[in-house]
């Protein structure tokens, strides 16, 4: 069974990256720019918009006013995830 992680903050470190901390005491750095693609993420590639990004402390996870968000647990293993989402993303473009 997996954990279900929690983010509990984040900070923006650079344009379209964010420092994330989860409950776990885990801390993944994550550059979004190369999966701003497509209806809901393509909004993001707006460095102003980007930059909205919120904790929703009740669901646990980052989330942009569009309702564009990411599941816990793909952002704490986002390097097992990375590959197979740009994958996705361009082929919405």
């Amino acid at each position: 069974m997996h954990h279900i992680y929690k983010i509990t903050d984040f900070k923006i470190v650079a344009p379209y990256t964010l420092s994330i901390i989860f409950d776990v005491g885990v801390n993944q750095i994550i550059n979004f720019s190369k999966i701003l693609k497509g209806e809901l993420l393509g909004k993001l590639a707006d460095i102003n918009y980007f930059n909205q990004v919120s904790l929703d402390n009740e669901v646990n996870t980052l989330v942009w006013p569009n309702g564009a968000d990411f599941d816990p647990l793909t952002l704490h293993d986002w390097k097992d995830y990375e590959e197979n989402f740009q994958s996705m993303v361009y082929s919405w473009s």
